[in-house]
């Protein structure tokens, strides 16, 4: 009597997987390398706004799930990157450096003969990063620590040419719910982390307070064995919390490899 009780068991656990397409899901990998500038702004540090140049990586993964018939893909980003900036006279200056993690799920569908593909979803974003203002003072340096759930978009075309396959790729992303750590105006971090006043230093954002987009455009080019991909960035980070106003605006000139692989089974 335990072995039908046991298979059946087996059957309504495998009822509840997610059902297989049938269909193979290569994981479509890329490393891109960029440079281009930059503006900061951080109220807690200076009054003024700081231009120049930095650099940036980028890591990205994406690969068809088993869900929807094969209509949703899974897309994880890691990118790095640092600035050197100075002010207007030339009197000082900011170093800036950031990281972050994206884990996006997109619903996707075709259109043109599957020669455009639209997608869209929802996004998880991790930040952590700092700015380092040269000229010291009480406050020499600012963290750069939050969280966001954001919406994103996607779009893929294949440009129908023989002699080099080209796929053009544009994407939005937009948060519009998280949290961020930040002191208010006037707070040091000797106070937050020495004295225990961490009051005011936890802020929830949205829209209203955390206006911040990133678009990118990226052109592959198959060759006869690699795929050459060109971009550009352009990631609009800013913020108003606790009296104070920052904002990151970056843009950059990225050129990297493609590679696609299928999973070992």
């Amino acid at each position: 009597m335990k072995r039908p009780l046991l298979t059946l068991l087996l059957v309504g656990l495998a009822s509840l997987l997610p059902a297989q397409t049938g269909r193979e899901r290569p994981i479509t990998r890329s490393t891109m390398y960029g440079a281009g500038v930059v503006n900061l702004y951080d109220t807690y540090l200076s009054p003024l706004e700081y231009k120049g140049e930095q650099v940036r990586v980028l890591r990205e993964s994406v690969r068809p799930m088993p869900w929807c018939d094969g209509r949703v893909s899974r897309q994880t980003l890691f990118q790095g990157h640092l600035a050197m900036a100075d002010n207007p006279a030339e009197t000082s200056s900011e170093l800036a450096g950031m990281v972050n993690w994206n884990y996006a799920l997109h619903h996707n569908f075709s259109l043109l003969d599957g020669r455009l593909r639209l997608g869209a979803g929802p996004m998880v974003q991790l930040h952590g990063g700092f700015l380092y203002n040269t000229r010291g003072g009480n406050n020499p340096a600012q963290a750069r620590l939050y969280a966001n759930l954001a919406a994103s978009g996607i779009a893929h075309y294949e440009v129908p040419l023989k002699r080099c396959p080209l796929v053009l790729r544009y994407q939005l992303d937009v948060p519009f719910l998280g949290v961020m750590f930040s002191p208010t105006y006037g707070q040091s971090y000797y106070e937050i982390f020495s004295l225990g006043h961490t009051d005011g230093t936890i802020h929830f954002t949205s829209l209203h307070n955390q206006p911040t987009l990133r678009h990118w455009l990226t052109a592959d080019m198959k060759f006869h064995n690699f795929t050459l991909r060109l971009g550009y960035m352009a990631d609009m980070q800013q913020s108003r919390v606790g009296g104070l106003r920052t904002h990151d605006y970056s843009h950059s000139f990225m050129v990297g490899l493609v590679k696609t692989l299928l999973p070992v089974k």
